[in-house]
């Protein structure tokens, strides 16, 4: 038995060139539509891309020049921090001491707040936008208070923040202490709600 190839007709497949007389015309590059937009669509995507590596501000839109007074507030903020950890580790199930440990914490986050209003930036941009980080914060403790009132109350629900301008609260808070590199500044989570 002879084997063909695959898929090879029995009769092996031949072609030959045809001549065709006429003379076909020559194709032309020209403009079109089509290549007009695929060059401005080319030029608009490395231009875009030029712009967001090489020419935008990277700055942080809440960093405050003040080095001096983030890290004096990382400073006040980290033993406060500490304590939090602490005070988790106090958790229960018990709604009145769920109550009692989130208005301990938040007692503590007030006294932080008091400490970091006492000295205001010495730059412009910081006696901006600090008080407003702060009246954030503050809203965030009335927050907490009013849910250490409805634990003792007991409605055993989930923590609720207030959102501002459609964001959690909470993350306007992180947001500002991250960029100014005050991590231990940043709201606790979880925690003691657990």
């Amino acid at each position: 038995m002879v084997t063909r190839r695959f898929y090879q007709r029995s009769a092996p497949i031949t072609s030959c060139l045809m001549s065709d007389t006429s003379v076909a015309e020559p194709r032309t590059r020209g403009v079109t539509p089509l290549r007009v937009l695929g060059f401005i669509g080319a030029v608009a995507f490395v231009s875009f891309w030029f712009w967001a590596l090489f020419l935008i501000d990277k700055t942080a839109v809440n960093k405050i020049d003040d080095q001096e007074w983030t890290a004096r507030a990382e400073q006040i903020c980290e033993p406060v921090e500490v304590e939090l950890r602490r005070l988790d580790l106090e958790r229960t199930a018990d709604l009145d001491g769920r109550a009692d440990l989130v208005d301990r914490s938040t007692d503590m986050l007030a006294a932080m707040l008091d400490d970091l209003e006492a000295v205001e930036p010495s730059d412009e941009k910081g006696r901006a936008i600090v008080p407003d980080w702060i009246a954030d914060y503050r809203t965030l403790l009335d927050d907490r208070y009013a849910y250490a009132d409805r634990l003792r109350a007991g409605e055993d629900g989930p923590f609720s923040e207030t959102p501002v301008q459609g964001v959690p609260i909470t993350e306007r808070i992180e947001t500002f202490a991250g960029d100014n590199e005050m991590p231990s500044c940043a709201p606790p989570r979880a925690g003691v709600f657990g």
